[in-house]
């Protein structure tokens, strides 16, 4: 059976539970991360020296990385589904999954932190702000994709559509200022439709 470490409150083990569940893989969750501890353990770091989640055991294969655990399953156990047969339809999925980490993620991250993971107190304003409005305008690019096609890649749902959907819909729950954004709204109601994203992303946020 697929063995999955990580917290369910990580926005990277979130990617891996909606993937498994699209799927509908069989699979064993084991807590670890910040409060569960486990990844400090030379057990765990033998399997991921990074000491983060999310981490996998797919019959004897361990994989770290949350993106490249998502693609590993959808090609193993999605092809034509989640993984895009058509080599241009997948790169654009690929495509989608590599910006979500290299442009939105850095200023989410800093938003997110500073809204909901750091005390009232201790919370730096002004640096909230800065990056709630860096990310706001990141996501206009996909304001705009969303008004040509239902999901990333084309006409369904896709690999391409899982980093994408954990970390909009953090947005979507934090108590901040966001901008109208009525495409990006519409695709985060229907991901919204879909059972395996309401049991892997849309949990309480913490």
């Amino acid at each position: 059976m697929l063995r999955v470490w990580g917290r369910a409150n990580s926005v990277n083990v979130k990617k891996v539970l909606w993937c498994v569940g699209e799927l509908g893989l069989p699979f064993e969750r084991i807590d670890a991360g910040m409060e569960y501890g486990v990844v400090g353990t030379p057990g765990y770091q033998a399997m991921n020296p990074n000491a983060r989640v999310p981490t996998i055991d797919d019959d004897g294969f361990v994989l770290w990385e949350s993106n490249t655990i998502v693609r590993y399953l959808a090609l193993k156990y999605g092809l034509g589904s989640l993984c895009p047969v058509d080599i241009r339809e997948r790169a654009d999925s690929d495509r989608w999954m590599d910006w979500t980490t290299a442009q939105l993620a850095p200023t989410f991250r800093e938003v997110f932190w500073g809204t909901v993971r750091t005390p009232p107190e201790k919370r730096d304003l002004a640096i909230i702000e800065k990056n709630r409005a860096a990310t706001a305008k990141t996501l206009d690019i996909v304001e705009r994709l969303f008004g040509t096609r239902p999901f990333v890649a084309g006409d369904q749902l896709t690999m391409g559509d899982i980093p994408l959907g954990c970390y909009v819909h953090l947005w979507m729950s934090m108590p901040i200022e966001r901008p109208a954004h009525p495409n990006l709204v519409a695709w985060h109601k229907r991901l919204l439709e879909r059972p395996a994203f309401n049991a892997g992303v849309n949990t309480p946020l913490s």
